[in-house]
């Protein structure tokens, strides 16, 4: 019997007809464990994503490259975030949740060690398309654990809660970098993240415990995964809440590809500048994925969802008046974008959570086809903000163009106003 096993068995209580129910009320101090472990692995994602920043200028130059093509290689790591959430996703259903995150996890290990040696920005791309691929083992299966364990209300606060530790992440990362970057090119930041990644891999070997045992692994292979996605593409409010979740991620990627060209080309910051800035508005994201929960208490996912998404809508069209007119020049950028993270913090834990809930059968599934076109839209999108300048203005046009369609995907396909209201007790549908 698994830890987690034993505590289903002395927490289990029982119903008026006999029989035994688990426990509604989580652990508390094990959920908050929980988050960590979890967070720790999703935030690699992050890390791979943003701790280079501050060096793109650099590359570029190293490189003697472009910085649209330097932009590509964030592009392709949301390439292969999404191609790889599509695999590892329904493998995790089929084999578990720990192998493939300590499999991907591994990959990513590899891929960072190997960019030490490229020489050019083709062979970087490809690199980063490889990192990706080993970071989505994290970005999906954390999502699939939270399914299996938490429904309703319950997983959008859990997810709030794993949110803050994502969220350190990208406060984190380009100062991370930068400071990197005071004591070595921007090589030694892969040497960082492989780091990282050995250090997840010993968490993953020793501290990680499956939640998705055999009897509930999916045994159908290649065809039942065909299978399920095509029947979650038959769900009309699924479908249109991943594209919500995917128009959001992209308005936040059109600001992480384009910010380090807007603050230190634009307005001439330095790189340790710039990471502290960017690190700055990072905090309002989290701020607002821990404020999700206590509002969870007077208001529905739905309601938070959509509030978020408008309000993230108006911040960017206010941020695109001010960058055309230049007005208030830094920060006329800074404080929109500020506004901007923190409606979409309040989005992004509640559109999962409402997807997810719709198929807890095949979490893994389900959180692959989410994760894979959050970064897919997230990797077509990110290239728009240097061919239409690398400027604020630039970065102000995608992301009020994807919130935008992101309003228009909510009113015409997902209808909040339609789905189900979550049981304000929901607690774990199932411990494993």
């Amino acid at each position: 019997m698994t830890a987690i096993q034993d505590r289903t068995a002395r927490s289990a209580t029982v119903s008026p007809t006999g029989v035994s129910l688990p426990d509604p009320r989580p652990d508390r101090p094990r959920t908050a464990r929980t988050a960590l472990t979890l967070g720790a692995f999703v935030a690699l994602g992050p890390l791979t994503i943003d701790m280079y920043l501050p060096a793109l200028p650099t590359i570029t130059t190293e490189l003697e490259t472009t910085s649209a093509a330097v932009q590509l290689t964030l592009t392709g790591t949301l390439v292969g975030l999404a191609l790889g959430q599509l695999v590892l996703g329904p493998l995790s259903d089929t084999f578990g949740r720990r192998r493939p995150l300590i499999a991907g996890t591994a990959l990513h290990v590899v891929a960072s060690l190997l960019v030490l040696l490229a020489p050019n920005i083709a062979v970087l791309g490809a690199l980063r398309v490889l990192q990706g691929v080993g970071t989505a083992a994290g970005a999906v299966i954390a999502i699939a654990v939270v399914r299996d364990l938490f429904d309703g209300r319950a997983a959008a606060t859990m997810l709030s809660r794993l949110f803050l530790v994502i969220g350190a992440a990208p406060v984190l990362a380009p100062t991370i970098g930068g400071e990197v970057l005071r004591f070595t090119s921007w090589r030694g930041v892969f040497v960082v993240l492989a780091a990282y990644g050995l250090a997840l891999l010993a968490v993953g070997w020793f501290l990680l415990r499956e939640t998705l045992p055999p009897e509930r692994r999916s045994t159908s292979g290649v065809a039942g995964t065909l299978r399920g996605y095509r029947a979650l593409f038959r769900d009309r409010a699924y479908v249109g809440l991943v594209l919500v979740a995917g128009l959001t991620m992209a308005g936040l990627f059109a600001y992480v590809s384009g910010s380090s060209f807007v603050y230190q080309d634009e307005f001439g910051l330095d790189e340790q500048q710039f990471g502290l800035l960017f690190g700055a508005g990072a905090f309002w994201l989290i701020a607002a994925t821990q404020l999700n929960p206590v509002l969870l208490r007077w208001f529905s996912p739905a309601q938070l969802l959509v509030a978020g998404t408008v309000a993230g809508a108006a911040s960017g069209a206010l941020l695109l008046v001010l960058a055309v007119t230049g007005t208030g020049a830094l920060l006329a950028v800074a404080l929109p974008l500020w506004a901007v993270l923190f409606a979409c913090g309040l989005a992004l834990p509640n559109a999962p959570a409402l997807a997810l809930s719709r198929h807890g059968n095949a979490a893994g599934t389900a959180a692959a086809l989410l994760g894979a076109v959050q970064f897919g839209v997230g990797a077509a999108v990110s290239p728009l903000v240097g061919l239409l300048g690398n400027d604020a203005v630039a970065m102000g046009t995608v992301i009020v163009g994807s919130l935008t369609l992101a309003i228009v995907v909510l009113v015409t396909v997902v209808r909040p106003w339609e789905l189900a209201e979550p049981d304000p007790e929901a607690a774990p549908v199932a411990v494993h």
